[in-house]
């Protein structure tokens, strides 16, 4: 009784998942007109996966992981857990976060999240030196925190990983050598992901009481060559690697968002703010000196010149941003004032 009731489980799934093929399909491709952005109905199946979750984000959550299998970008539900005991439902989702980031990186890059945040994002000539450079952004938030690559990992980079407590490592592949070092931590997660390009497609939900939020993913990054140059001057071929780098990262970090870069690293996040002066501030707090000849990028407009005033200060001296506060003029005069370079997106970047 049973095996019969799991296969009719199974069938029935199956077809429940055509059904809902087909309801949003009709829906949103009307008999005449355009197709609409989004159906009227929206069903979703979901298969859960093989991974036992021992809580949700807490210990008296209960909690469930599900793969969408119409999902056409690679991700967490694929990973192929090389070394280490199952992950936590906190696990899958920073590593998600890593692995996200990191895809919006030249190689070698390297991206280091801590609790959803990235706290060290870098590329370097290998792994290892990426490592090295993401790592010194922010020593102590690293503790414990999950690290991604987006290219294979050595010997060399596993011995430098291995020097503090990390939870997990992603990458498209581990040599022989990489592995035995990991070996060494036992409690150390190692996740097999292949390479994957930049985000391009697909939506994300997120529940609501009462409902559901749908959106397109953020996908892309703007043309900062293309940038509607505002500033004092025109940012130089290095800073602009390092705004592209900067916009890569303050993409990923929780709004409001402030990252300082410098020399292919980050050297400085304010995230998860309630104000976007505090988070150039923090940002700042944490760069100290190498601030000094750095660049920005804020993921929404400057509502207000104090936060370039911090920047400028600081020694920043090219800043990437939005645009479109009714105090952008006050804002660009303030980039003027203190001679730096500023590039104006048109494109936000919230994370909420």
């Amino acid at each position: 009784l049973s095996f019969r009731q799991a296969l009719a489980a199974k069938a029935f799934a199956h077809t429940a998942s055509y059904d809902a093929a087909i309801a949003r399909f009709l829906s949103q491709h009307p008999e005449q007109g355009a197709p609409r952005d989004w159906p009227d109905f929206f069903p979703l199946v979901l298969v859960r996966t093989g991974l036992e979750l021992r809580y949700g984000e807490n210990p008296h959550q209960k909690g469930a992981f599900y793969r969408d299998p119409e999902d056409p970008e690679p991700g967490i539900a694929e990973a192929e857990l090389v070394q280490g005991k199952p992950l936590s439902y906190n696990n899958i989702a920073d590593a998600d976060a890593a692995y996200a980031c990191v895809r919006d990186l030249p190689a070698a890059g390297c991206v280091i999240v801590k609790h959803m945040n990235p706290c060290g994002a870098a590329v370097g000539a290998t792994p290892e030196e990426a490592y090295a450079k993401a790592l010194a952004c922010d020593p102590t938030s690293a503790f414990g925190g999950i690290v991604a690559f987006n290219a294979p990992v050595d010997r060399a980079a596993a011995e430098r990983i291995i020097e503090i407590f990390t939870e997990i490592v992603i990458a498209p592949a581990f040599d022989e050598e990489a592995l035995a070092v990991f070996a060494q931590r036992k409690n150390l997660r190692v996740l097999r992901l292949p390479h994957a390009e930049p985000i391009r497609t697909g939506f994300e939900m997120r529940r609501v009481c009462g409902g559901m939020l749908v959106q397109a993913r953020d996908a892309g990054m703007p043309d900062l060559a293309a940038a509607e140059q505002v500033g004092a001057r025109a940012p130089s071929a290095d800073e602009l690697r390092d705004l592209t780098l900067a916009w890569a990262v303050v993409k990923h970090a929780r709004s409001n968002a402030i990252v300082i870069a410098k020399g292919g690293a980050t050297v400085g996040i304010g995230a998860g703010l309630t104000s976007r002066v505090l988070a150039a501030r923090l940002a700042v707090e944490q760069a100290g000196e190498r601030a000094e000849g750095a660049v920005a990028a804020s993921a929404a407009f400057c509502p207000f010149r104090d936060g370039v005033d911090v920047l400028a200060r600081a020694g920043v001296v090219a800043i990437a941003q939005p645009g479109g506060s009714v105090r952008d003029e006050e804002v660009i005069a303030a980039a003027r004032e203190h001679g730096i370079a500023m590039l104006l997106t048109r494109r936000r970047a919230f994370r909420h």
